[in-house]
């Protein structure tokens, strides 16, 4: 999908204020790791497209997060 594509038209405009809140934030380092998932799981994830690696990171991470004592 290009830029053009995407419909914007429920999205607020970014003012002033949201660019003087905005914080520039860097992706961690990333550590490569060997785990089994069940088949139907990784299916699932690589049908989401080439990046299904960033998606179950990011799935991980919000888990993580929810999850934090």
């Amino acid at each position: 999908m290009t830029d053009e594509e995407i419909d914007t038209s429920d999205s607020p405009p970014l003012g002033d204020d949201f660019f003087a809140r905005a914080q520039w934030r860097m992706p961690g380092n990333k550590t490569a790791v060997t785990l089994s998932v069940d088949s139907e799981i990784l299916k699932w994830f690589e049908a989401q497209g080439a990046d299904f690696g960033q998606r179950v990171n990011a799935a991980l991470k919000i888990y993580a997060q929810a999850h934090q004592d």
